[in-house]
């Protein structure tokens, strides 16, 4: 018997113009009557996650933001994990040399040192402004305040993306994170983040064994959690890549990919 459903939003929950179908809310509610748990998942910021989310779930339901690194429940921030500013720093001057828009999440607040087109993208779909300062200046904020960003997000070319994803990954392994989240992002996260470390992290909490998960996602920062999951379930709409490490594929974040996968999980007697 599965008890926790972890669904990722940006292309797997919401669809392309950033709303939740009908179907989608009444197959989360249906399951939410059974008293299955129905966990969102994203690489978005709290503030980007809670407007939407608390249409269809209620408070007592934790809320896992910026790729794992901050889980949110009953009004308490329950887990986060932050990059060390000497890391930080090693990354800033990697990035510098690139053409690249980079956005850094630090709790509920979010910083760059410019903006540009791809930032002003994000800001649309984020409540709380972001802030752009000298690069001094934010590293500054985080001494001040004894923390560093929980993810670094880097937009850019697709080919650049790759580029940098594979220097990063050499660079920095087993001290971060580096993955793409779409071909044009790229997410970088303190070791001990991900999402699937924020899947073990509450089936500790909530006593739920890894067969008893099923975890939905679309793109390349869903594909280990996919594979961890009990029943792991990729979109319609994932790449070939996601789709190949999956229990099982369902419909496109536009044709109610989510709720087809539910009622294929969870039949209505």
């Amino acid at each position: 018997m599965y008890k926790a459903v972890f669904i990722d939003m940006d292309g797997t929950l919401l669809k392309k113009d950033h709303s939740i179908s009908e179907a989608n809310k009444n197959a989360i509610q249906r399951l939410l009557d059974n008293e299955i748990l129905v966990i969102p998942i994203s690489a978005r910021p709290l503030h980007g996650i809670l407007p939407i989310t608390q249409k269809v779930l209620p408070d007592s339901i934790p809320v896992v933001s910026l790729n794992g690194s901050y889980i949110f429940h009953k009004d308490e921030i329950i887990s986060q994990i932050d990059i060390s500013l000497t890391e930080v720093n090693s990354v800033h001057e990697q990035l510098i040399l690139h053409d690249l828009s980079v956005m850094y999440y630090s709790q509920m607040k979010w910083f760059s040192t410019q903006l540009t087109p791809a930032i002003e993208k994000e800001q649309r779909i984020t409540d709380i402004a972001i802030q752009i300062l000298p690069f001094e200046k934010i590293v500054s904020i985080w001494k001040e305040e004894n923390t560093g960003p929980n993810k670094i997000l880097v937009a850019g070319d697709e080919d650049l993306i790759l580029e940098v994803e594979q220097h990063l990954i050499s660079q920095f392994s087993g001290k971060l994170n580096v993955f793409k989240s779409q071909p044009k992002y790229l997410e970088l996260m303190h070791i001990e983040a991900s999402k699937t470390k924020a899947i073990q992290f509450l089936m500790n909490q909530y006593g739920i064994l890894q067969q008893e998960v099923i975890a939905i996602g679309d793109n390349y920062n869903d594909k280990e959690m996919i594979e961890f999951a009990g029943v792991g379930v990729a979109m319609g709409n994932a790449p070939e890549e996601i789709k190949m490490v999956a229990d099982f594929v369902t419909d496109t974040n536009n044709d109610d990919g989510v709720a087809k996968a539910l009622a294929h999980f969870f039949p209505q007697n």
